[in-house]
């Protein structure tokens, strides 16, 4: 035995990704005695995916739901690296990096989904879509610009084109945004653009299927539809995207409109890893684990969250869906079984506790559905709970405070003042190639 294994005998963990199912993996197992725990990330900050929307629409500050990693786990045993995992070799228990590599003794793959286009390039190259912070920043910079083009443009149909918005997905995400942009459009944007009086344009939602929200209560599909209605937003169901060219956006039922803005928020797919192999994956190229979210076929990997699918729950037989509390849940109990098991005790299977659905719905409207749908909260209730719900499950009380008081703000006044473009200038000669800097960095 080396000395360096005398002298350090436990086991290395490596979390891959750290969102909500592996940031609160790695809080439940911080400060353990039986493992080291580093977390890979692209990014060095954690960010709370479902507010993503209000920083793409100016409502909060990017700093306000995000927080970074190493201050996250300062004085809890956890280190972290900035990363991206480029292939993973299960028989050496090596992953392979964008800047070097790192040797594992159990590695937990909590990498997330990214946004799936369903094989449409053309919506691929043109939509913009919404799964991380740069999406966030990209979307906000892009509607802005897009309507100082709309106030400059002396042609009324090529306006209208600017002005005209489809989001495509009636899911939460996709209702949350109409909302939000009805709200603007009805308070904000002609008080900024007097231009736009007169102007034509109109927001849309379309999905394929029967109701918006459609995993909620028929009680919420009514009351998204009927809301969304109110704010002037044009709701088409039981309808697919077939093409996105040229400013026109084709459906298919064969109608279109026309739009320089489309926004695509109708699906996900797992992110894959080089080396897992093709008969780990299941549905939606999520890796398939047992009862303990071991990946199958695989000795020392695991998965977590909207990256994995577990069949073994008898009332969810296709996975679990790929939300935040599944995904929380899960990290929590692999956490648990893995200190177990490190002491000896045996496993428990995860089985998911259903805390509800919820949405908001422009200013003064949400609603939640709570305990598989047992108990419904609408109005100003549903918005007062959603309220709640979002602010406790912030990382940091900076970001609670923040968060709160940005919401007051904008609620008291109809207004927020987050509509500035931001981009990133690179300048010749200044910027540096982390992966050319960082090569052979010491794990």
């Amino acid at each position: 035995m080396k000395n360096s294994e005398k002298a350090n005998p436990k086991k290395h963990i490596v979390v891959v990704g750290g969102g909500f199912a592996g940031l609160n993996f790695a809080k439940k197992i911080a400060n353990n005695n039986f493992y080291d725990v580093t977390v890979l990330d692209k990014n060095n900050y954690n960010y709370f995916t479902p507010l993503l929307y209000q920083v793409a629409t100016g409502y909060l500050e990017p700093s306000s739901i995000s927080y970074p990693f190493r201050k996250l786990f300062r004085n809890k045993g956890v280190k972290f690296r900035l990363a991206e995992v480029e292939k993973v070799d299960t028989d050496k228990c090596l992953l392979y990096l964008n800047n070097g590599e790192i040797a594992y003794d159990y590695v937990v793959f909590a990498a997330g989904a990214k946004t799936n286009f369903f094989g449409n390039e053309d919506v691929k190259r043109r939509a913009l879509s919404l799964k991380g912070m740069d999406d966030a920043i990209s979307m906000r910079n892009e509607l802005i610009r897009t309507m100082e083009k709309a106030a400059i443009e002396t042609d009324l149909e090529e306006r209208k084109r600017l002005l005209t918005i489809v989001i495509v997905g009636g899911g939460a995400t996709g209702v949350e945004i109409a909302g939000v942009l009805a709200e603007m459009k009805k308070f904000i944007i002609e008080k900024d653009y007097p231009e736009f009086k007169g102007a034509e344009g109109d927001i849309h939602v379309v999905d394929g299927n029967t109701s918006l929200l459609a995993p909620m209560s028929e009680k919420t599909h009514k009351a998204a539809y009927s809301t969304l209605r109110k704010l002037g937003v044009k709701v088409k169901l039981l309808t697919h995207v077939s093409n996105y060219q040229d400013d026109k956006i084709t459906f298919s039922d064969g109608a279109f409109v026309e739009a320089k803005t489309v926004i695509w928020c109708a699906g996900v797919t797992a992110n894959i890893v080089d080396g897992i192999p093709k008969s780990s994956l299941g549905i939606g190229n999520r890796m398939k684990t047992n009862q303990f979210n071991q990946v199958l076929g695989l000795d020392n990997v695991y998965a977590v969250g909207d990256i994995s699918v577990q069949e073994t729950d008898p009332v969810y037989p296709k996975g679990h869906p790929q939300l935040a509390q599944p995904a929380i849940q899960q990290g929590g109990h692999l956490a648990k079984n893995l200190k177990a098991m490190a002491q000896g005790k045996a496993l428990t299977p995860f089985k998911y506790f259903d805390k509800g659905d919820m949405a908001i719905i422009g200013r003064n409207y949400a609603v939640a559905d709570l305990f598989k749908h047992k108990l419904h909260f609408g109005g100003f209730l549903g918005l007062m709970s959603w309220l709640f719900i979002h602010i406790v499950s912030l990382v940091n009380y900076n970001n609670k405070i923040k968060t709160f008081y940005d919401w007051v703000v904008a609620y008291l006044t109809r207004d927020q003042h987050l509509r500035m473009i931001f981009t990133e200038t690179e300048k010749k000669g200044q910027r540096r190639d982390m992966k050319n800097d960082s090569e052979g960095m010491p794990v």
